[in-house]
């Protein structure tokens, strides 16, 4: 890799804590238990309602880890939208808790499907609950902080909220080496700030500007200009460099997709793809990120995976 900026290493002294372990995991097969078959299939149906380019990728997984990357997939979904959803902070922080409380136990009420099929992943795969803490104090940043100075800041950010996502993503796929913490990191950073440049209209009217400060004034853009949604020579200007800071980033973490084991090589380099592609919806509809969401339609997904394929054959 090449010499890394100071974020990155931030974002390594994050996840370095962890004593990675040998990445086999527990194969306690589930499929005759009909309590722990519907807590799975649930956090399938949560997975397909919120993100259909994570639902597309994760199915091209053995099914087995097709369902635990979906179960935490609904982790996640699940603990954003208390951050989002949830009005009282009493009740925000006692939901945040009991979360909380799931990870560090790896129990819950049998009731509670998401949290049932979260758990049993939790546990088989033997992921770090560093981790999942981690992404829970990610989420929760939203409730504290709505704009960020620099880019290095944002980076922390990302890190919280995606990267872990990539590092438990790890243990459920498979992985060769500890070598793939810091291309699983930047491919983390990449996906989200996918997210941000295409959500700028909709995290504006949310209360949350993402972009750093910093490079907005470079690029001399306040913030009523993206209140008013005006696209300017000067917002695709800075649009063109985050685009292309964030294009380079899916390019670095690339070289990370031959150390995970292979039957999850085509699916992590597919979420690759297909998240890199909505830069590209964006690049063709002017940078208006403020009134459309930029997507990729299914027979788009499905068209970029022999080049996918291909790449991967390559590594």
């Amino acid at each position: 890799m090449q010499a890394q900026a100071n974020w990155e290493n931030q974002l390594l002294d994050l996840a370095g804590h962890i004593q990675h372990p040998s990445p086999s995991p527990f194969f306690s097969y589930w499929a005759e238990d009909a309590s722990l078959n519907k807590a799975y299939q649930q956090a399938a149906a949560t997975t397909a309602s919120h993100s259909k380019s994570f639902y597309f990728a994760s199915g091209l997984l053995p099914e087995e880890k097709r369902l635990a990357v979906r179960a935490l997939y609904a982790f996640c979904r699940t603990v954003d939208d208390i951050v989002d959803e949830v009005e009282l902070k009493k009740d925000r922080d006692l939901e945040l808790n009991y979360w909380r409380n799931i990870v560090e136990t790896a129990s819950c009420p049998a009731d509670d499907l998401v949290a049932s099929a979260w758990a049993d992943t939790l546990t088989r795969y033997h992921i770090p609950r560093h981790y999942a803490l981690q992404l829970i104090d990610g989420v929760a940043r939203d409730l504290c902080q709505s704009r960020y100075q620099t880019f290095e800041d944002l980076a922390t950010y990302c890190y919280g909220v995606a990267s872990t996502v990539g590092l438990m993503s790890m243990y459920i796929v498979g992985f060769k080496s500890r070598e793939a913490v810091p291309y699983a990191i930047k491919l983390g950073v990449a996906l989200q700030m996918t997210n941000i440049l295409r959500d700028v209209g909709e995290d504006y009217r949310n209360g949350r500007v993402y972009l750093p400060r910093e490079e907005l004034a470079f690029f001399s853009i306040r913030e009523v200009d993206i209140a008013a949604g005006r696209v300017t020579d000067h917002w695709r200007q800075f649009m063109k460099f985050q685009i292309d800071r964030t294009r380079q980033l899916y390019k670095d973490s690339w070289s990370g997709v031959k150390m995970l084991e292979p039957e999850g090589q085509l699916a992590i380099g597919a979420a690759s793809a297909l998240y890199e592609g909505i830069l590209k919806d964006i690049e063709d509809h002017d940078y208006n990120v403020f009134n459309r969401r930029a997507c990729l339609s299914t027979w788009e997904k499905i068209a970029r995976l022999p080049s996918v394929w291909m790449r991967i054959k390559r590594l």
